[in-house]
């Protein structure tokens, strides 16, 4: 018979019980942590769904300029929040990136702001020390960043670009969909428990 199961649901439903125990004891104290990261940036205004994960560095500083959708991992507390940034679901942002919304006029003797903001749309991935700048506006549907890009310009859905300034390298495949995305840092406290539950 063959096991229509994903990876996740498999390394759940098949340990012992004592073996879930422990992983449910370990998630508990990770889903504490998180849980309080949420609750503070929503105070401060930020629109953040269920099973995000974030620093606490970055819920501390966040305003009403970030949305945030659900099953999103966020491990910098480097955004810009002088301009809107909109965030989708299972998408993934590693440590070190840093995304900048605003800049200056040059051409003004005032040098005023120039506020820009930018989307990042469902299941993209921005590994690890990224710089986005604010010319680039959207990062599309299941677009990936390679670690240490500069990311000038808008990035297209699918799209896989590196370097610096980042050119397109390829298309991907297909996204993460399978992955639970808040499992990553320990924060799937409560799909951990549901998966477990509808075990055979």
């Amino acid at each position: 018979m063959q096991d229509n199961r994903t990876l996740y649901e498999r390394n759940v439903q098949d340990r012992s019980r004592l073996r879930y125990l422990l992983g449910l004891i370990i998630r508990w104290k990770q889903n504490f942590k998180y849980a309080r990261a949420r609750r503070i940036a929503r105070k401060r205004g930020a629109s953040i769904g269920e099973g995000v994960i974030m620093p606490l560095e970055l819920a501390k500083k966040v305003n009403s300029n970030l949305s945030v959708g659900s099953h999103t991992s966020i491990q910098t507390g480097k955004l810009d929040m002088r301009s809107p940034i909109t965030i989708g679901n299972h998408v993934i942002i590693g440590s070190g990136t840093e995304i900048i919304t605003t800049s200056h006029n040059i051409d003004s003797p005032d040098w005023e702001h120039k506020n820009y903001g930018i989307t990042i749309e469902d299941y993209a991935w921005i590994p690890t020390n990224v710089l986005v700048l604010p010319s680039c506006r959207k990062i599309g549907y299941g677009a990936v960043a390679g670690s240490g890009s500069v990311v000038v310009k808008n990035v297209e859905p699918m799209s896989v670009v590196g370097g610096n300034p980042a050119k397109e390298l390829k298309k991907r495949k297909c996204v993460h969909s399978s992955l639970i995305v808040e499992s990553l840092l320990g924060g799937d406290y409560e799909v951990y428990r549901k998966t477990w539950e509808k075990r055979n």
